[in-house]
């Protein structure tokens, strides 16, 4: 067993980058839903203290994402076929906003679908970065097409192949951080999880602009 062990052990650490973000989106794509825990960071040039929020994330095949955020800006985002719902409770309002298949296919959005085509949109090398955890792979993404973002570092469990961590940089060096944790794949997640309930006199924006995590 010790030996079996140590033997695969040594496959893992002998995969190249590209076969690690392939086994990533073919776990990703073989699961029909998935919760999770989530820590968001947001870093920029312009303001001092980073803006860390937490929350749950909830998935279900083929095209149903469902993200809540606690304080300090409690908020609701849910992705449903092609359509884009942002409620903000403090301020009483719901935006709406279709989202094209490009921007489905890239961001956080593509790469937690498994849509992304990660190995024809990015070149992919190995790259260690701060905070990782042991028995983890780590991966750089960089875009062969000028994009929102100029690089993305991926954290992957090789053993659930998973996401753990994803860190995304734009052109000015801010950056927002996802960290997953208590991931459950394949569970019974109602459909009605996906529709936002608001008050009657909340405003609703059709067709609004980028205001979205």
């Amino acid at each position: 067993m010790a030996i079996l062990a140590v033997s695969s052990l040594g496959l893992l650490a002998q995969m190249s980058p590209q076969n690690i973000v392939a086994r990533l989106e073919k776990e990703l794509r073989s699961i029909a839903s998935f919760q999770a825990d989530f820590v968001q960071t947001s870093t920029s040039t312009t303001v001092s203290a980073p803006l860390r929020q937490s929350g749950k994330i909830y998935f279900k095949k083929p095209d149903l994402m469902r993200w809540e955020y606690g304080p300090p800006e409690p908020s609701t985002y849910v992705y449903k076929e092609g359509l884009y719902l942002s409620y903000f409770p403090e301020d009483n309002q719901l935006w709406k906003q279709k989202i094209s298949r490009e921007e489905h296919e890239t961001g956080i959005l593509g790469i937690l679908f498994g849509k992304a085509r990660l190995a024809e949109r990015y070149v992919i090398e190995s790259s260690a970065f701060p905070g990782g955890e042991k028995g983890s792979a780590q991966v750089k993404l960089t875009p062969r097409e000028e994009g929102d973002n100029t690089y993305i570092l991926l954290e992957i469990d090789r053993k659930s192949w998973m996401l753990r961590r994803a860190v995304l940089f734009d052109w000015a060096d801010n950056k927002i951080e996802y960290g997953f944790s208590r991931i459950k794949t394949n569970i019974d997640l109602a459909k009605d999880l996906f529709e936002i309930k608001v008050p009657p006199d909340c405003e609703i924006i059709e067709d609004a602009g980028p205001r979205k995590k």
